[in-house]
């Protein structure tokens, strides 16, 4: 025995000594001009397979180096790519912060000689937005997050008037949305005409379409992480635009060890409100929305980073559509997150949160003095933490857990009479672990797996993931992940106005939905500063849990009692090319996919009690087919342009109609329309395409000024958005209800 204890400590001390020898590098990636960090830039030992990429917070380690003279370099898209010399010795522990310095896209910042720089390939399922591009995208009226990540394949709109994510077959509710590590659960302003994301406050946008790692959880389909601007580390920096829709405003700058930013932007709707009122009695009375971000850093030594973010906005309407019937609706989100980044060594960097947030939505109607009153409240606090473990050079540990609490409140009163009550305060909690893993220079392997809780109804749930990476060449990268997901939450939605969004969850005798999703793909860099894609996936969705429609009334019954359950699966491909060099930049996407959905009394056979089959839900489009370019003209003038085509939207075509009367005593007549199976008919193919010019300039030298026009659907292409149907004709007759027509816009920036 004394000899095995011997023979042991013998092995330790020899790997103690050989990790003595070994050197590493560790620090943050960060803009030269502003000190905000960069996510996912590139850092590499020059000539060697030493490399990674900085996580979420702009933090990067290289650990195992043998001592010696190395050329690290430093690149990400849109910066001048940095070479630097160092020198390590056997055990030193180097802090490099690297700042990088931003330039134009051009060729040679895309040349590179290691084999580790060639990590802008994206991982699977994942796709990242720069807030340029999407300040730049034509969009109505105001740049938008969202309305820009609909550019992307595998990602869908409902409409023209909704800034909804449909995501790879699944619903906005598939897709949890992070907004500084917190979740939000309604970001939408204008009735869901655009999202509650100001691109002037935003630093980076990352999408996971599908087959997410195991650090995410609790929805279906994808994940989306919003991070706010730390703000400029160096000077005092301003911005303000001036919009036909809105306006908004932000401002950053230093203090000693830290920073701040404060974004600001409000509807000015007002003016052309109050005289469009003048000639018609349809227009609201009053409306606006608000929306406010802030963010302040303070580094209490390398070591440590503190900072507090947090989030407002509210739209508020009231519309008195008639002498005695009106409408007054108040929803908005609130979200505030204190972080707190620790290293622990060159091998172990940590990320701590606690979050709070809150939806709220108050709609209101009077119709003939009876009144229909809705409070509907949602609460969410949690603590998570993110601990990153960097043992050797051929695994990457990371761990984590999430704790919290959430309340749902919902009131319906009619005639101040409540018709339905529910007040659900649940406990939550997660823990992760997942390792990458470089099985050779080739392969990569990251298994992960994510336990989730819910005290509502004592749910334990597993959920497994695992991802597989193979590098033929420098250039190609084959894919592939599974994952199994699990969601404890569902929204009843309205598509033309989210105002009334409200969220349910699991509970006794209404398990959480579930479901398997499968990706694979060829990620290829065929030439310098270009990008082509290809993704194919398929995911199932079991026990979707939904209010059932069919019934009279929902008062007195019991919670499990109100919902119906169902199943639906998707599939597809997505195809994405994509050029950053030269004048001509942008990308180009198509999509093939389709969705399905079963519940039950839907679609079932009329004359046999068979099952309910499956049914496209309206958002299925076959194909897609996007475009986004940008040319730049001169040093001052641009042009862009998006293109949109996609299969006609499902919907259920009425068949016919009967006739009935009220028996025996009335003559009034009750019109019964005769449907087919339901989203079996398809509207016509929708297109658009959007122009815009942008020019630069100065501002009698106080700062840069931007001129910004576009034409949204440039050739007034009417697209259809459902159909009406007048039945006081015989026989009844249709008329489409159109979308957007030819729209000019334009705006005005300064930065000062």
């Amino acid at each position: 025995m004394k000899k095995v204890t011997l023979l042991f400590f013998l092995i330790l001390s020899s790997h103690i000594s050989l990790a003595q020898k070994t050197a590493s590098v560790s620090g943050y990636i960060t803009n030269v001009k502003t000190g905000e960090t960069l996510i996912s830039a590139n850092i590499a030992l020059k000539d060697t397979r030493k490399g990674t990429s900085s996580n979420t917070s702009g933090y990067y380690s290289l650990t195992g180096i043998e001592p010696g003279t190395y050329t690290i370099v430093a690149t990400y898209i849109g910066f001048q790519r940095l070479e630097k010399k160092i020198t390590l010795e056997g055990g030193q522990k180097l802090r490099l912060n690297i700042k990088l310095k931003p330039e134009n896209y051009q060729l040679n910042e895309l040349v590179v000689e290691s084999k580790k720089e060639k990590e802008e390939q994206r991982n699977i399922g994942l796709a990242e937005m720069k807030t340029e591009l999407i300040k730049k995208i034509p969009t109505v009226f105001q740049a938008d997050v969202f309305r820009s990540l609909q550019q992307l394949p595998g990602v869908k709109a409902a409409s023209d008037f909704s800034s909804g994510l449909y995501i790879r077959g699944g619903s906005p509710d598939q897709t949890l949305i992070l907004l500084d590590h917190t979740t939000v659960y309604n970001p939408t302003h204008f009735f869901g005409f655009f999202s509650t994301f100001n691109p002037d406050a935003v630093k980076n946008v990352r999408l996971y379409k599908g087959g997410y790692p195991a650090k995410y959880g609790g929805r279906l389909g994808s994940v989306l992480t919003i991070y706010n601007k730390d703000g400029n580390r160096k000077e005092f920096k301003g911005s303000a635009t001036v919009g036909m829709l809105a306006s908004r405003a932000s401002f950053e700058g230093p203090f000693k060890k830290g920073s701040w930013m404060l974004a600001v932007r409000r509807s000015t709707l007002e003016p052309l409100l109050a005289v469009l009122r003048q000639s018609n009695d349809n227009i609201p009375k009053s409306f606006y929305f608000l929306d406010m971000n802030g963010k302040v850093n303070y580094d209490a030594n390398p070591n440590n980073k503190l900072s507090l973010s947090f989030y407002s906005g509210v739209d508020d309407l009231n519309f008195p559509f008639a002498e005695d019937a009106g409408v007054k609706i108040n929803y908005g989100n609130q979200t505030l997150s204190s972080n707190w980044t620790h290293i622990f060594s060159d091998k172990v960097f940590s990320h701590f949160t606690l979050t709070a947030s809150r939806y709220f939505n108050f709609p209101s109607f009077n119709i003939a003095s009876t009144p229909f009153n809705r409070s509907n409240n949602i609460y969410d606090l949690s603590a998570k933490g993110n601990i990153e473990y960097l043992p050797n050079d051929n695994h990457e540990i990371s761990t984590g857990f999430r704790m919290g609490s959430l309340t749902l409140k919902l009131q319906d009163k009619f005639d101040q009479k409540e018709t339905f009550s529910s007040r659900i305060q649940t406990h939550y909690g997660s823990w992760y672990i997942q390792d990458k893993w470089h099985l050779s220079d080739q392969w990569i392997l990251t298994p992960g797996l994510r336990i989730n809780g819910f005290s509502e109804g004592n749910y334990l749930k597993l959920d497994p993931r695992v991802s597989l990476e193979y590098r033929p060449t420098d250039r190609i990268r084959l894919q592939a992940a599974y994952g199994r997901y699990t969601q404890f939450l569902t929204l009843i939605s309205n598509e033309a106005f989210s105002g009334f969004d409200v969220w349910l969850t699991a509970d006794n005798g209404v398990p959480p939905a579930y479901g398997n999703q499968y990706v694979a793909g060829i990620k290829t860099i065929p030439w310098d500063g270009y990008g082509f894609d290809i993704e194919t996936y398929y995911r199932s969705m079991k026990n979707l849990f939904e209010p059932d429609p069919f019934l009279p009334d929902r008062a007195g019954l019991p919670y499990r009692d109100i919902f119906r359950f169902g199943n639906g699966y998707a599939y597809g491909t997505e195809v994405y090319f994509e050029r950053r060099v030269g004048r001509l930049t942008g990308f180009a996407g198509y999509t093939f996919s389709v969705t399905r959905r079963k519940f039950p009394h839907f679609n079932e056979p009329v004359l046999a009690n068979g099952p309910a089959r499956f049914y496209p839900p309206k958002y299925d489009r076959t194909h897609e087919l996007n475009l986004v370019l940008e040319y730049k003209l001169s040093s001052r003038w641009s042009a862009t342009a998006t293109f949109n085509y996609a299969t006609g939207q499902a919907y259920t075509k009425p068949l016919g109609r009967a006739a009935s009367f009220d028996f025996p005593t009335s003559s009034n007549v009750l019109d019964q329309l005769i449907v087919g199976r339901v989203n079996a008919s398809r509207l016509p193919p929708y297109s658009r395409l959007d122009l815009g010019v942008n020019r630069k300039g100065t501002f009698f030298g106080i700062g840069q000024a931007k001129w910004q026009f576009q034409v949204i659907n440039a050739y007034s292409r009417r697209n259809v958005w459902f159909y009406n149907y007048d039945l006081d004709k015989n026989p009844a007759q249709r008329k489409a209800v159109t979308l957007l027509p030819i729209l000019p816009t334009i705006s005005y920036t300064l930065d000062f």
